[in-house]
């Protein structure tokens, strides 16, 4: 409860595991770490993983436990939240003081693409560019998106606006927010992409003069997000 109430307060989560303790264990993440990493992302809060004590792995004799730790971590968070890939994970030793400039790094980092914005008229651009690069099967199954336009940060979160009755599915929100991330570097923290029918008249409207168009109806948002960073202290 107290955990959550923290988190509730952050920007920015970072999520503190034990090298050793890794190492020791069949799991990376215990029960507690993992309703934290998800709670983090649910609650759409930036999330750092921090693996502290990497000194205790290292020479000839733990260089296995080593790559182990190395590996397994990134592989479970992906795992355990596979909603938002892309999550960074540092390897630290506090006693030794390594990794502390890379965990700023990357609490920045992510705090700043949790914060991002991007003007309509940039993204419309973009979506256009996106939607004539992308070949479908059925040219009578391509999603019609009049209007695509940022609703809030923190975290980002987007509208599609639609023609009529016409519905996005998953493999179209997929491709739109992967296309969203790589273009745009917003890889890691979580993206929300909603969609919204426009009537008739939005559509007269917006053709006329290129005003923002009312919605009628807001669907659930879908989270995505693309590859994995890991940085090595």
């Amino acid at each position: 409860m107290q955990s959550r109430k923290h988190l509730m307060r952050a920007h920015v989560v970072a999520l503190v595991l034990d090298a050793q303790e890794i190492a020791q264990e069949k799991r990376s993440m215990k029960h507690a770490e993992v309703v934290i990493a998800r709670q983090a992302v649910d609650e759409g809060r930036g999330l750092v993983v921090i693996v502290n004590k990497m000194d205790l792995l290292r020479g000839k004799r733990n260089s296995a436990l080593y790559e182990k730790v190395m590996q397994a971590v990134p592989e479970e968070i992906q795992t355990v939240i596979p909603q938002v890939t892309g999550i960074p994970v540092v390897f630290t030793s506090a006693l030794e003081g390594r990794g502390k400039m890379a965990v700023m790094h990357q609490v920045i980092d992510t705090y700043e693409k949790w914060c991002s914005r991007l003007p309509t008229a940039r993204l419309n651009r973009w979506l256009r560019k996106v939607m004539s690069r992308h070949s479908w099967k059925d040219q009578a199954a391509k999603p019609k998106i009049k209007y695509f336009t940022q609703v809030k940060a923190r975290p980002p979160t987007f509208v599609a606006f639609v023609s009529g009755k016409t519905r996005l599915s998953d493999t179209d929100i997929r491709f739109l927010t992967r296309s969203l991330k790589e273009d745009f570097n917003l890889g890691g923290i979580p993206v929300r992409i909603m969609q919204r029918s426009m009537s008739r008249n939005d559509e007269l409207s917006s053709s006329s003069n290129s005003s923002k168009p009312s919605s009628s109806r807001a669907v659930t948002a879908r989270t995505f997000s693309d590859k994995r960073t890991v940085a090595a202290a």
